[in-house]
């Protein structure tokens, strides 16, 4: 059932294509969702200051990731799936190995920095925060952030690797490596922060007597937060060795060869210019996040802070199915232009809109159906004022979700044909150009409350919904696709 070739993609029905291709990269995003619950749990055990610390250091490990892995991710997968496409195989190994040198070259670059500057950025987060932190808590956040700043290197090959197989139309070989990463982490989680010394593992198993030999055998107590970030990052170094030892064994035809091992200057400068817009996106939504925190904050207190919290998580795992799909059509897009099937390119973006907009309108039913159990679920200890607010504001989400499912989507059909400048654009009038002074003009200076902000967010998705769906029917009909396939076969 899971099984597709390039002929699949740029031949068979399209539907199929994308349900097919994104099954497994749905599986993919559930794993990474769960092993941010394994490590909050984890995490959660040793002190509310450890995670209190994590928290802190969220939009900073996030910007991070945009660079070192969002970037790469993207430029690898787009320019791939092209070659691959036009049955280009020696073209695609070039790409993917230019994707790994650049994913490695800025991860060790970007690291570094981040490590040696680990407490001034926290204390630049700090500088915008609506209320003071213990000291015990910033010098936990800069323990986790330095721990995942030098090590974040081995995250980029791990995600490079994983576009380089959605690229080829192998989404069963990303899922394999985030499995076993899952599986690492369950592991190392518990035995990297607490060590064979107090492991409420053991004592949740009464396995106390193996516990006692083993530290009397290794002295080992644990690396406290630094165990958390650790476990993390040996999880995405075993998933790249997997991924690294696939394609050493040949999958998919072979997708590196020692022909394709050359350092390109200009290979890496077009990676990097389809790629580093993607990346910008993430930071931009980022850095609007902590903004609106504080719009929020001075809007209702801290029960709007926390009702916006609730709201954010919620939407966060509700739009996984949209994620899926965008990666599922970017090479679906990709391969049918590097094949020279613009028609085809264009008729998966609009398809895959259908589908995730149909998708995110049955979630958004349910959450509209059930605000308040799903507030239960996840924070059942929210004082009343902050439920309702939270509530509300899930119900104000619900009405914007099928514009979610249809952003991603269409930022994919750009995306697969190289425009990765259109999405950052779109991103930044979503982010800052609508949701951020419609937030603060409402929230504050007209004083509406959280309610204003809560708005903003919806009303910003439905407006880039349909000002991107009119900008992509304009730019097919005025030849978008068929340059980009003339491009693709012109590389």
């Amino acid at each position: 059932m899971f099984n597709m070739n390039p002929d699949d993609l740029t031949e068979g029905p399209l539907l199929r294509g994308l349900v097919v291709l994104s099954l497994p990269l749905l599986a993919q995003n559930v794993v990474q969702v769960i092993q941010q619950i394994v490590d909050l749990f984890w995490v959660g055990r040793l002190s509310s200051a450890a995670v209190s610390a994590v928290g802190l250091t969220t939009p900073l490990i996030a910007m991070i990731w945009a660079v070192v892995l969002t970037m790469p991710f993207v430029g690898t997968q787009v320019l791939v799936s092209q070659r691959v496409g036009g049955e280009d195989s020696a073209g695609a190994r070039r790409w993917l190995f230019t994707g790994l040198v650049v994913s490695v070259g800025i991860g060790i670059v970007v690291g570094v920095i981040a490590f040696v500057s680990a407490r001034p950025f926290i204390e630049l987060l700090l500088s915008v925060r609506p209320g003071p932190v213990p000291l015990r808590v910033v010098d936990l956040a800069v323990a986790y952030f330095g721990i995942i700043a030098i090590g974040v290197w081995m995250a980029g090959i791990a995600d490079t690797t994983e576009a380089a197989f959605i690229g080829w139309g192998d989404s069963r070989a990303a899922l394999y490596m985030n499995l076993i990463a899952l599986g690492m982490n369950l592991l190392l989680d518990p035995i990297f922060i607490f060590g064979f010394h107090d492991n409420p593992l053991f004592g949740a198993f009464g396995l106390t007597g193996v516990q006692s030999v083993l530290f009397s055998v290794t002295h080992f107590g644990g690396l406290g937060i630094r165990g958390a970030a650790l476990a993390t990052l040996t999880g995405y170094g075993v998933g790249a060795t997997v991924g690294l030892l696939l394609i050493a064994r040949g999958r998919n035809g072979g997708m590196l060869s020692w022909a394709a091992v050359q350092f390109d200057s200009g290979a890496v400068r077009e990676l990097v210019d389809v790629g580093i817009p993607a990346g910008g996106q993430y930071v931009l939504k980022q850095a609007v996040e902590i903004v609106l925190l504080l719009v929020v904050f001075r809007a209702a207190g801290g029960v709007g802070l926390a009702a916006y919290v609730v709201g954010f998580r919620v939407a966060t795992i509700a739009v996984v199915p949209s994620t899926s799909l965008q990666q599922a059509a970017q090479s679906i897009v990709g391969q049918n232009l590097g094949a020279g099937e613009a028609d085809r390119a264009r008729r998966t973006t609009w398809l895959g809109v259908a589908v995730a907009g149909g998708v995110l309108a049955l979630i958004g039913l349910v959450q509209w159906t059930i605000p308040r159990t799903l507030v239960q679920l996840f924070v059942p200890t929210l004082v009343p004022a902050a439920a309702d607010l939270a509530v509300e504001y899930l119900l104000i989400l619900a009405y914007g979700y099928p514009a979610i499912g249809a952003v991603y989507l269409l930022q994919a059909g750009f995306n697969g044909a190289r425009r990765t400048r259109t999405s950052f654009v779109a991103s930044l009038l979503q982010y800052w150009g609508i949701r951020l002074p419609i937030a603060a003009v409402g929230g504050i200076v007209l004083s509406a409350g959280a309610s204003a902000v809560f708005w903003a967010v919806t009303i910003s998705n439905l407006v880039v919904a349909v000002g991107l769906a009119a900008y992509y029917h304009y730019s097919t009909a005025e030849g978008m696709l068929d340059r980009a396939a003339k491009a693709a076969a012109a590389d």
